[in-house]
């Protein structure tokens, strides 16, 4: 992050939190609703309302609690919006830059312009990437149905860029850094990952420790000189290769066992097996396949079955192709609120012995908060997507690879990803330098950095942490044998924390293993999910009546932090 970053409410930089809001008394609502009753067009003045509201009730007639001060409530309500709106203003995370990669080059090789018109060598017309760029500057609809496409396929909804959210922080406040320059280390280092991932898709993750094709994987991952995701003494391990690096992500299998677990479902159960593409079913591997879908144009549908458990990442990549938004955190949800004693140790309705929680600190307030923290954190990755970064899609990058290295042009990308043993095999393997894509259609046609699926991750799994105690062990935790035709018990201790982390990184890196993604889109990704699930939870930590010792988490980078009163700290 850089020096300047501003202080933030996620107290990332030290800076001070906001205030604590004043407890509403009868006069102060009223005074500070003044100004918001005269904004709202109300007549007459709040005071004359009070008045007049207490003429139509009587404790003779068993009034309503709230029958005889219904604008005290209502100012109540808007003065806590107010003060949770107010909490944001000009709180950033940081000074929000690209990495310059778009105004470097004039045929814009580094940027994303899946579905506009592509020349001979897959480069974009450049007439039709200017009018993307009038229309993202401009924000007009009749802009955006100006851009050119070339095929079947349509731009997926960039208008979502511009759009507000009433709760949690907004997509415009969120920050990541730069995202990797198209010709930088850091990117040849992620290429090279994702071209073994596609060359590893059918080695079972129990066969990891013995598969030779996986410690290849291991010392030409080693011998980039940006080597990237976690390590061991400074270097890829079998333990590590593949893997996330949030707390607990490294202990057990690689896939959580939220992913495993059967999913109560009302009055049914949902046996967690998927259908699953064949072996070898990789796509994109000619020049003129990969051309026409650069251009937008629809290709044969996948054919896939033999449902399983995801015991390799061909099975979790076809997950992540075809998931709504928030499927896996609504099934994790269903699973730990059927988990005994899983809530959070501050949830006040442990210990009472008169109530228990639903709306509020319950099966309801969980799923709501979830699916809400999904949908806000789209609006993060739009933003970012859009208006900020743009950045091509490895199946871009490999189709300029392949340009330079079979027909000589000079597509600027650094020898140590065209000298990857990966490359090398894949050649040897398709007659072509292409990355071969586990979806027909490859990317979805929206750009690369952040990865959606990764910012939902982020957020959702934000959100899940706080309502689950994350220490308490998962029972009976189980590993697929090698097929994925059954689960084997695993033993060793597991918890909830831990395997709530590991789930947010096999979704967001689970698309890497597709071809889709870079490790640094799911990474950064989950980071602005992040920060707007934040948000999420300090606004509503403000709306609960129950005595609330306040939300408590640990965040990606293994922050402690404590959410009350709509203050983090």
């Amino acid at each position: 992050m850089p020096q300047n970053s501003k202080a933030t409410l996620e107290g990332r930089t030290g800076n001070p939190e906001p205030s604590k809001p004043k407890t509403l008394s009868r006069r102060g609502v009223l005074g500070a609703g003044a100004a918001l009753g005269a904004a709202a067009g109300l007549a007459p003045g709040p005071a004359a309302a009070w008045r007049q509201s207490r003429g139509g009730f009587s404790a003779a007639n068993g009034h309503p609690v709230f029958g005889e001060r219904p604008l005290q409530r209502s100012l109540s309500a808007a003065e806590l919006r107010f003060q949770a709106a107010k909490s944001y203003i000009g709180r950033f995370l940081g000074r929000q830059q690209t990495n310059g990669d778009e105004g470097l080059y004039t045929d814009y090789r580094a940027s994303f312009t899946k579905a506009l018109p592509h020349d001979a060598h897959g480069l974009v017309d450049r007439r039709a990437y200017r009018q993307l760029l009038r229309a993202l500057k401009s924000g007009r609809s009749g802009a955006f149905e100006r851009i050119p496409v070339a095929g079947d396929r349509r731009l997926v909804n960039p208008q979502a860029a511009y759009r507000f959210e009433l709760t949690g922080r907004d997509c415009g406040a969120t920050f990541m850094r730069p995202a990797p320059t198209y010709a930088g280390a850091e990117t040849a280092a992620e290429m090279g990952e994702v071209y073994w991932k596609a060359l590893c898709r059918d080695v079972p993750f129990a066969d990891f420790e013995t598969s030779p094709l996986i410690g290849a994987a291991i010392d030409d991952l080693n011998r980039f000189s940006e080597t990237i995701g976690p390590k061991e003494n400074g270097a890829v391990t079998v333990r590590t290769v593949f893997r996330g690096s949030t707390p607990g992500d490294l202990e057990g299998p690689y896939i959580s066992q939220l992913l495993f677990k059967d999913i109560p479902f009302g009055n049914a159960t949902i046996v967690q097996r998927y259908d699953t593409p064949a072996p070898g079913d990789d796509f994109m591997t000619t020049f003129g396949d990969w051309l026409d879908v650069q251009r937008g144009l629809d290709p044969a549908p996948l054919f896939k079955s033999n449902p399983r458990y995801i015991s390799d990442a061909r099975a979790l990549g076809e997950y992540v192709h075809v998931d709504f938004s928030y499927q896996a955190y609504l099934s994790a949800a269903l699973i730990l609120l059927n988990m005994p004693d899983a809530f959070d140790s501050a949830n006040p309705y442990n210990t009472s012995a008169s109530q228990e929680g639903f709306i509020t600190f319950g099966l309801s307030d969980v799923l709501d908060l979830v699916a809400k923290a999904g949908n806000l954190a789209f609006t993060g990755a739009w933003y970012h997507k859009w208006l900020v970064h743009r950045r091509l899609r490895p199946e871009a990058y490999g189709g300029r690879l392949q340009k330079q290295i079979a027909d000589g042009l000079d597509m600027g990308l650094p020898d140590e990803i065209a000298q990857s043993d990966a490359v090398a095999r894949t050649f040897s393997k398709n007659g072509t330098y292409l990355l071969p894509m586990a979806f027909p259609e490859g990317s979805p046609t929206h750009p690369a950095y952040p990865a959606g699926h990764a910012t939902v991750a982020g957020a959702c799994c934000t959100v899940l942490k706080a309502f689950f105690e994350e220490d308490r062990p998962i029972d009976s935790p189980v590993v697929p044998d090698a097929t994925g035709t059954s689960l084997l018990p695993y033993f060793g201790t597991l918890t909830i924390g831990g395997e709530i982390n590991k789930l947010a990184n096999n979704i967001a890196l689970g698309r890497d293993w597709a071809g889709v993604h870079y490790r640094s889109d799911g990474v950064d990704g989950m980071l602005v999910g992040e920060q707007q699930a934040l948000g999420l939870l300090a606004d509503y930590s403000r709306t609960y009546n129950e005595r609330f010792d306040g939300f408590s988490l640990t965040t990606f980078d293994g922050r402690k932090l404590r959410i009350r009163n709509g203050r983090i700290r």
